[in-house]
């Protein structure tokens, strides 16, 4: 049983990774093997080497929205909003912050873009209606106007136009996401030619950053995300399995999803949970970054490997310089 205690560990402020390293696969590379809990390093342009003539890569091709606007109230002061999802009649859920209370009916301004909330969820977040004087539609003036919504954890004095390229993945192309699935940030096109690649789709929401509460695992519970599983990643995978091949998930999100189908194709919303006990179905091998104490993901990373080797393996990290989170450096759980 894995226990909230086990989730936690110290980590240097400096330690956490403001920039993207460049080139993306210079990026260091932890590798991790589950039956001996040894470890090596790598860089990561040297995973073409290391992956077998029978194994598949499955990537996240979820495209990371602009989706924190900033403006203002209609009747002044400073507003903010992170846009969430789109909703089947055009409304946006989404996080509002502004001086006051927030209520519905209350009018913002981001941009060319008019804002009205709709409603307030027992949650605290926000649905919003966008509207223009714009010919360009809503999302074409998001596309305009937003910025890159960085994790807390990334300081900027200013938001700055390469962040909006740097936390967008090579693989990037169905949009809808509010975070970047990390793991793929460290591929290049020329590294990414050299390997066996299928897609899926996740859509990162905010939830991923949010830390476990309560007092203990079990009660914590995830926001559902939308996926698509396609046909043809679905036949690649049980082609790979059938002939002894690894299965090579890169990314948290791309385990939640496979795992949700069992590897068949699918498409929906996903709130599935990967704690102590879970039995996996289809993943053999898992690369990822290093997540925050007390996360779902750095849960989910000690469920498939182990809280013995995980612990071990992110105080190899700590002591031999590894980046942290987002921007940082990998791990490759094999």
């Amino acid at each position: 049983m894995i226990t909230l205690a086990d989730l936690d560990y110290e980590l240097p402020p400096d330690r956490i990774a403001q920039e993207p390293i460049r080139p993306r696969d210079a990026a260091r590379l932890l590798v991790l093997e589950r039956a001996t809990g040894s470890l090596g390093e790598l860089r990561f342009r040297e995973l073409a080497d290391q992956i077998g003539p029978e194994d598949l890569l499955v990537v996240n091709e979820t495209r990371v929205l602009p989706a924190r606007l900033c403006g203002h109230k209609a009747s002044g002061g400073r507003a903010e909003a992170l846009l969430l999802e789109r909703q089947p009649d055009g409304t946006w859920r989404a996080l509002v912050k502004a001086r006051g209370r927030l209520r519905a009916g209350l009018a913002l301004r981001f941009g060319e873009l008019d804002a009205r909330i709709e409603a307030i969820e027992p949650g605290g977040v926000c649905v919003l209606k966008l509207t223009s004087d714009s010919r360009d539609s809503p999302e074409t003036l998001i596309e305009r106007a937003g910025l890159a919504p960085l994790p807390p954890y990334i300081r900027r004095d200013e938001p700055r136009a390469q962040d909006l390229e740097d936390y967008q993945t090579i693989f990037a192309r169905v949009p809808g996401a509010v975070a970047a699935p990390t793991a793929s940030l460290h591929f290049t096109p020329e590294l990414a030619a050299r390997l066996p690649i299928v897609k899926l789709t996740l859509h990162v929401g905010p939830g991923t950053f949010r830390p476990l509460r309560g007092e203990t695992v079990e009660g914590h519970v995830l926001e559902p995300e939308s996926f698509e599983v396609p046909e043809e990643t679905a036949r690649a995978v049980a082609r790979t399995r059938a002939c002894g091949g690894h299965v090579i998930a890169v990314g948290t999100t791309v385990v939640r999803a496979l795992e949700t189908t069992g590897g068949e194709p699918g498409r929906g919303r996903t709130d599935l949970f990967i704690r102590s006990g879970y039995r996996f179905r289809v993943v053999d091998s898992l690369i990822t970054n290093f997540h925050l104490p007390r996360s779902s993901l750095l849960l989910l990373v000690m469920s498939f490997a182990g809280v013995k080797a995980i612990r071990e393996a992110y105080a190899h990290a700590l002591a031999k310089g590894f980046r942290f989170y987002s921007y940082g450096d990998a791990m490759w759980i094999r």
